[in-house]
């Protein structure tokens, strides 16, 4: 099985103030969340802005050459949230080679609000039992750096987690 196979997002908004663009109407706060896609290289010729997930991208969209991302989303080459994925944080990407892709095609996104505080517990048994480890930052290797070999659950307090297999 390929190593990046699985990945899980874990999120969880409102405990922290977000690190994105929000505006609030009445007690209520909204997170703007875009992505624009290019057709061409370095953000010529628009073709299209997602504000939401878009399991199927095909009738607006062909190829992908550049992207300009305003908060954070996965990108999927086949519709329906399949194939080869990638994640792309705030920023702007003039080819698709910026975003490590393998060629210009999106067909599906996800669109993610990064956070800027990260609060994760993960547990070695069901129902949040058994030993318990938390993170607060990155960790390239469980297996490496804690012994740690199978997770069966976990609990975000803050921010977004990505877990690869």
């Amino acid at each position: 099985m390929d190593p990046c196979s699985l990945q899980i997002v874990l999120y969880n908004l409102g405990k922290t103030k977000p690190a994105f663009n929000t505006f609030s109407v009445t007690g209520f706060t909204f997170v703007l969340l875009q992505i624009t896609f290019f057709e061409d290289r370095n953000f010529e010729v628009c073709l299209c802005e997602a504000t939401t997930d878009q399991p199927d991208l095909r009738a607006h969209l062909n190829c992908c050459n550049s992207a300009k991302v305003e908060t954070g989303c996965w990108i999927y080459e086949c519709p329906n949230y399949v194939g080869h994925q990638h994640c792309l944080r705030k920023g702007e990407y003039p080819d698709y080679q910026h975003w490590m892709g393998f060629n210009d095609s999106i067909r599906s996104c996800i669109t993610t609000a990064i956070q800027e505080h990260s609060w994760l517990q993960i547990y070695e048994r069901n129902d949040f039992r058994g030993g318990l480890l938390e993170f607060m930052d990155n960790c390239p290797s469980l297996q490496g750096d804690f012994y740690y070999k199978d997770i069966q659950s976990c609990n975000v307090l803050e921010g977004s987690w990505v877990f690869y297999e």
